[in-house]
């Protein structure tokens, strides 16, 4: 049975990080885009639990990582999930913190 990441040192979230890693290369190398996709993800979600959610302040503007036009206003934040909408979205998501970096 898996692990929650909530519940991983952080040497184990790292090591976990790293398999996704390579899993992802793998699957990209073989041309499986939807399983690549869910190893970014699962990235993504680990790396979140390596961060500190108090960084993250509702009411503040971020940007997604490697996306410099995709803006993300936090409401409210959740654990390690920032709640809020896009930029020109009506829609309220929720989104791992580790995809947002502060604006510059």
């Amino acid at each position: 049975m898996e692990r929650r990441y909530s519940r991983m040192t952080e040497h184990e979230l790292r090591t976990e990080i790293a398999q996704l890693k390579e899993k992802a290369q793998k699957a990209e190398q073989m041309g499986i885009v939807n399983e690549y996709a869910v190893y970014e993800r699962k990235m993504a979600m680990a790396k979140a639990y390596l961060m500190d959610p108090d960084d993250f302040e509702p009411g503040n503007t971020y940007r997604f990582a490697g996306e410099p036009d995709q803006t993300f206003t936090i409401s409210y934040m959740n654990g390690v999930f920032a709640w809020g909408k896009r930029r020109d979205s009506r829609e309220e998501e929720a989104v791992p913190i580790s995809l947002l970096e502060k604006e510059e």
